[in-house]
């Protein structure tokens, strides 16, 4: 059984974070999708609301489970049995520090392995801190974040501009 992990912080989760976890979980038998916690990263969004952020919109998935993890990458990694772990690429300068990051938890993890799936480019330029700040200023992110969570983000990227 194939066993990918798809980490991140997912502060919102994007349309194209579930579009690297629907491609991932094709070439995989299941896909964990990990809500990580980043300390250099400050979260908008409470560890909860990422959870269920990722779980309403990747639901219809049967082989994709959503959990959350706040230590080191690679512990998680080998918890949960995984082959690899997934990384999705926006540009050549993600590709440099993906690469970075798998050399470094391999050194803390030697079975450590990565999958780089470049990103459509119709997504490519949508990140979780550009949907924030459109949707802080009252913007329309409904075409950066999932349908079915459109509401909730919005809602809550209002409320903390009050």
């Amino acid at each position: 059984m194939t066993k990918l992990l798809f980490p991140g912080s997912f502060d919102p989760f994007t349309r194209g974070h579930r579009d690297i976890a629907r491609r991932a979980a094709k070439i995989c038998d299941k896909l964990y999708v990990a809500v990580m916690h980043n300390d250099a990263k400050k979260h908008f969004f409470a560890p909860e609301d990422r959870v269920m952020m990722a779980r309403e919109s990747l639901k219809g998935f049967d082989n994709i489970e959503v959990i959350r993890h706040d230590g080191l990458l690679v512990d998680i990694y080998k918890e949960t049995g995984c082959d690899a772990v997934v990384r999705g690429i926006r540009s050549e300068s993600d590709f440099r520090y993906e690469a970075e990051m798998a050399l470094a938890n391999r050194l803390l993890e030697p079975s450590y392995d990565a999958v780089l799936l470049p990103c459509r480019d119709d997504l490519s330029l949508i990140s979780s801190s550009i949907v924030k700040e459109v949707g802080f200023y009252g913007g329309d992110i409904s075409k950066m974040v999932p349908a079915e969570i459109v509401g909730f983000v919005s809602e809550e990227l209002k409320k903390g501009r009050n």
